[in-house]
């Protein structure tokens, strides 16, 4: 009896908590995506001060998966990059996105890797899945810019430069990064 008592309590606390996690976290994800559209706003009208903390907010928004066991492996991924251990890094990037594949920014990180051990193709898959999942970072952007830079596709870097431009301004190094394109694409047609 007293099995069985304990049996119906345990199922009707796991109700409890799938009912409660029905109801509260479509109101996080909403207040979290509200908040990220708002930084992203004050982000593009910012001076270069203000874009700093900003910045450093959208940043640290992104790089919570919502698992500690996630963001451990993200940070691990990060460290190695650090630490010019390219190998390494997308050793735990792959393992991140492989248990997280909804989390853009494991995709992110392991495109830099990709990308700084100069295998391009699979550093380009990475950031088409990372922008499909959070299509505002202008961190990626950049960085899908700069790989079509180096492989001579000036016209398509010129106009992922200007979608950073939308979305951040006064992102580092991206006046130099517009101004050099530029220079390649003088008298095409944009």
């Amino acid at each position: 009896m007293r099995l069985e008592c304990l049996s119906r309590y345990v199922s009707f606390s796991w109700i409890l908590v799938a009912f409660l996690c029905f109801l509260i976290f479509p109101q996080v994800i909403g207040a979290q995506q509200d908040h990220e559209a708002e930084l992203l706003a004050q982000l593009a009208d910012a001076n270069a001060a203000d874009a700093i903390s900003i910045e450093r907010e959208l940043q640290l928004m992104w790089s919570k998966s919502g698992s500690s066991a996630m963001d451990f492996l993200l940070r691990r991924g990060e460290d190695a990059l650090e630490a010019k251990e390219y190998d390494r890094a997308i050793e735990h990037l792959t393992a991140l996105t492989d248990h997280a594949p909804e989390f853009a920014e494991g995709w992110y990180a392991r495109a830099r890797a990709f990308a700084l051990s100069e295998h391009y193709g699979p550093a380009l898959a990475d950031l088409e899945r990372a922008l499909t999942l959070n299509p505002n970072n202008y961190r990626i952007i950049f960085d899908l810019a700069a790989i079509l830079e180096r492989f001579g596709d000036f016209l398509a870097a010129f106009k992922a430069y200007r979608l950073v431009e939308d979305l951040h301004p006064n992102y580092e190094h991206l006046a130099e990064a517009l101004e050099r394109v530029q220079l390649h694409i003088n008298g095409t047609s944009l």
